[in-house]
């Protein structure tokens, strides 16, 4: 089954994203094309309940970052931000998207 959804996640992301740089911790930073919001958006916790995430989000594809992890940076035209949390999005295919809580690392 959950090759009917391959690809969908990476054709999201070609189409909406843009690149960021991912640094993790203790990693090289490199550039990832993904989805970096820094308004509110609703993202599935991991008890399958909607969140409204109000800090700054990243929509982000797992297979780009396997050790991603709280306290991970992530960085665009408008500045650094730390990872808070990380959600899965309880899709079963490769490329499926993770969502994570940000701060600004500014603040």
């Amino acid at each position: 089954m959950s090759g009917l959804f391959d690809g969908i996640a990476s054709m999201l992301s070609d189409v909406f994203g843009t690149e960021v740089t991912y640094a993790p911790t203790g990693g090289a930073p490199r550039a990832v094309q993904s989805v970096l919001r820094r308004s509110p958006v609703v993202a599935t916790g991991p008890d399958g309940v909607d969140v409204l995430v109000t800090s700054p989000s990243w929509r982000v594809r797992r297979d780009l970052v396997p050790e991603l992890r709280r306290g991970d940076l992530v960085e665009d035209a408008q500045g650094t931000l730390r990872v808070l949390n990380v959600w899965p999005q309880g899709s079963p295919a490769a490329d499926a998207h993770l969502i994570c809580e940000l701060e600004d690392t500014t603040e």
